[in-house]
């Protein structure tokens, strides 16, 4: 089918079609100007014969100003140049007969592609694609790269969705790096953002005025989608990642800020679909995850293959929460809602969300959350840390300054071994300290406005620090989170066989159990005595003990089956010690 959007190359030349309601006329411009056609709906559209693949061009609205392609699919000069034609169908795929892995075999690695390597460009990630397989990794996600203004940034700022950014490399070196990862059995998802564009280089408000209402998400203007048009360019954008790209999954980026209509299908509901009906008509497997602040388990369903409706698993935030109140000791922001961590931590592992219709104090002291003890454990993506967890902190440091080795190790020791999705942030598997500051690359008034909301956001931080906490502005402060792969200490190297050592066994014992497991029971004691138990697809029993504290615990263990992690001496439980249990 067509894209409704952008520009599409012919067997005769390239066709041209934009949205734009709010203009009285609209020019296609190339070596010349072009007038294009007004349609039905706000349409404009342009036949142009003869124009070869790598034609720039650009719009012109109402002969007042000159914008790029909202549907670009490549931006070789940033969001303010012109847009480039791409054929998508030329690329040669190596990968010809990859269809995805099942989501039970998920093993994510959050990136970000400016910073993973030096060079910070998507070919460079290649070479680190083995390190990941050796590791045990089966999932490679990317951070948002829909072409945001200037070369530095966290990709939520995005503009132009449909065009991956140009300081990252071309779409093809992308194409490449994805086909590369499948080569070697990696799944590749990517960070969407359909909550909000970003603060420069978006034009839809000029020539396209009802793609948004007159409300506000913490980013900027909310986005419409009771507008069929505006519902369509989302759900065709997923599909463009999906398919011209191949992506294996989604993560869509704050779905509590996606706007929905009580009594209809959602974009979101839409857009599953969408993605569904691609996964039966290729026979691949596609997973979409939500990040969604209001913990709506009624969006999710693990099970449902292919999408229908439903989506595979959320970011679970309160599980992040819990582990960094118990190894921190911070109760600052939404910290304060977990203050007792151990309880929490139980409750996480028992049935999902902490939080499942409880006041919440920092979301407006109202109920949050739905039941989600009947989902499958594997609905839910539980990490230590992730760009957010890190790159909000004042100063962006990670886990690794802020509680001892034996601490994270045992808290890793029960993430990657649960059966539910595990997450690390790059760097994590080898216990990497390089901070991940917020960064970005704007000018003018707006990097004032940005240096003086970090001011007043974080103003106990530069009463406390000073010039030390980063600025976003600066190069330094993004050169600052590129990753070391130059060599690591015996105590990085440590961590790393840990992580391997953790992981193999996942995907020996753990992860072939998952398909058709539920959620069981899990207790906490004060003394830092954890136990869990879930039933796993085979009928098996998976157990937890673990020693959450820094004193000995005197305990004797009931667990069914044998252990295939840790040990006791007797019935001495050591500080921070982890035992798991298979069988019965």
């Amino acid at each position: 089918m067509r894209p409704s959007f952008g520009a599409m190359p012919t067997k005769d030349g390239v066709s041209f079609r934009l949205w734009a309601p709010g203009a009285r006329r609209v020019d296609l411009l190339l070596d010349r100007r072009h007038a294009m056609q007004r349609r039905q709906d706000g349409w404009y559209v342009a036949e142009i014969a003869g124009l070869p693949v790598g034609s720039n061009y650009k719009f012109r609205i109402d002969d007042e100003i000159d914008v790029p392609d909202p549907a670009s699919a490549f931006q070789p000069e940033d969001v303010f140049g012109p847009s480039e034609v791409i054929d998508h169908d030329s690329f040669a795929w190596r990968a010809q007969d990859w269809r995805g892995r099942p989501w039970e075999e998920t093993v994510l690695i959050e990136t970000h592609v400016g910073t993973f390597t030096a060079t910070g460009t998507y070919r460079a990630m290649i070479d680190k694609l083995d390190h990941l397989t050796a590791t045990g990794i089966t999932a490679l996600e990317l951070m948002p790269l829909a072409d945001f203004a200037g070369r530095r940034g966290w990709g939520y700022d995005g503009v132009l969705w449909y065009a991956p950014d140009d300081a990252y490399g071309r779409p093809e070196d992308l194409k490449t790096l994805i086909d590369e990862a499948h080569l070697r059995g990696l799944m590749v998802f990517l960070d969407v953002v359909y909550n909000h564009f970003g603060p420069e280089g978006n034009y839809l408000g000029r020539y396209a005025p009802t793609f948004f209402t007159d409300a506000h998400t913490p980013w900027g203007s909310t986005i419409d989608f009771r507008v069929p048009q505006v519902r369509a360019f989302a759900v065709e954008n997923a599909l463009s990642w999906l398919t011209d790209y191949r992506f294996d999954g989604l993560r869509l980026d704050a779905a509590n800020h996606i706007m929905a209509l009580p009594g209809e299908p959602s974009m979101l509901h839409d857009l599953s679909v969408a993605a569904g009906e691609l996964a039966k008509a290729t026979g691949r497997h596609i997973h979409l995850v939500l990040e969604n602040g209001d913990n709506r388990a009624s969006l999710l369903d693990a099970a449902q293959e292919p999408p229908n409706g439903k989506y595979r698993a959320q970011w679970n935030d309160d599980y992040h929460h819990v582990w960094h109140v118990l190894l921190t000791g911070e109760l600052a922001g939404y910290y304060a809602d977990y203050q007792t961590p151990r309880m929490d931590l139980a409750r996480a592992l028992a049935s999902g969300f902490v939080y499942q219709g409880e006041i919440s104090e920092f979301w407006g002291k109202k109920p949050r959350g739905e039941a989600s003890g009947e989902l499958p454990p594997t609905t839910f993506v539980n990490f230590l840390q992730n760009h957010d967890q890190i790159g909000n902190r004042p100063l962006g440091d990670r886990l690794e300054s802020l509680a001892s080795p034996q601490q994270i190790e045992a808290a890793l020791a029960i993430t990657l071994l649960a059966p539910m999705v595990p997450m690390l942030f790059q760097g994590e598997e080898w216990g990497s300290a390089a901070p991940f500051p917020f960064f970005c690359d704007f000018q003018g008034g707006l990097a004032d406005a940005v240096r003086k909301g970090r001011k007043q956001e974080y103003a106990w931080a530069y009463e406390k620090y000073g010039d030390e906490v980063p600025d976003p502005l600066d190069p330094a402060t993004m050169q600052s989170a590129v990753l070391d792969w130059t060599g690591r200490t015996p105590e990085q190297e440590a961590r790393l066989a840990l992580v391997r050592e953790l992981l193999a066994l996942r995907g020996k014992e753990i992860a072939p159990r998952l398909n058709g497991a539920s959620f069981g029971d899990a207790a906490a004691a004060d003394s830092g005595l954890l136990t869990a138990r879930w039933r796993m697809g085979d009928g098996t029993t998976l157990s937890l003990t673990a020693n959450l504290s820094d004193k000995d615990i005197t305990y004797s263990s009931n667990a069914p089956g044998a252990p295939i992690w840790g040990g006791m001496t007797g019935d001495r439980l050591p500080p921070w010690s982890v035992i798991w249990h298979l069988g019965g």
